[in-house]
């Protein structure tokens, strides 16, 4: 079974860290978030961590903790410090490890590398897709991208279904589909443990 679940989406705003904290609380798993830009005293590790409810799941801490909510590379200039992936090391576990990044694939962390330089090669990339006017592309090109790296990929949508999209989605990458997160009234522990146990079977099935 693979031990890194690595979260990322096709653009900003796709619910990936709830999608995050779905997998996390599915899996029982540990949860780490390399890169933080903005928000550092109530992150996304905060946001996930108030979703679980189960009590094995170990919450690390960031490697960057960036003041200012813009693309991790400007961020880090105006903290006046340089995003190296080599500081970027998994923490140790005997869990599944599900590591959030920060946006899309291609968001710049340095001055010439991305998101898409931190993803552990064995792990399994799991990409938050929401639909909107030229998610299409969005999605094709994430998983293109991914599909290059040579690293194992599946989906989860996230908002209302669009079968048009996701039926051309399909038919271009056969790449597996974990489930659906509806849009929901309220966002909470209750609302987590739903989807974790519905998406539960898919997601043990393609960490085999």
């Amino acid at each position: 079974m693979k031990k890194n679940i690595f979260i990322t989406g096709i653009s900003t705003d796709v619910g990936k860290t709830l999608a995050a904290a779905i997998v996390v609380e599915a899996l029982e798993a540990d949860y780490w978030k390399p890169i933080q830009a903005g928000d550092v005293s109530y992150g996304d590790k905060d946001r996930v961590q108030a979703l679980i409810s189960n009590s094995s799941s170990k919450f690390f801490p960031n490697t960057y903790a960036l003041k200012t909510p813009m693309s991790p590379h400007a961020a880090a200039e105006i903290d006046q410090v340089t995003i190296q992936v080599n500081k970027i090391t998994a923490p140790e576990t005997n869990q599944t490890l599900v590591i959030e990044g920060a946006g899309g694939l291609l968001v710049p962390i340095n001055n010439t590398q991305t998101i898409a330089d931190i993803i552990p090669q064995d792990a399994l990339v799991v990409v938050v897709s929401k639909h909107y006017l030229g998610s299409i592309n969005h999605t094709l090109m994430t998983l293109e991208l991914l599909k290059q790296k040579g690293v194992k990929t599946a989906l989860i949508y996230s908002g209302d279904e669009h079968p048009t999209t996701e039926s051309i989605v399909a038919k271009m990458t056969n790449v597996p589909v974990i489930g659906r997160i509806n849009q929901e009234a309220e966002i909470n522990k209750q609302v987590v443990k739903k989807y974790a146990t519905l998406f539960k079977s898919n997601l043990e099935d393609e960490l085999n």
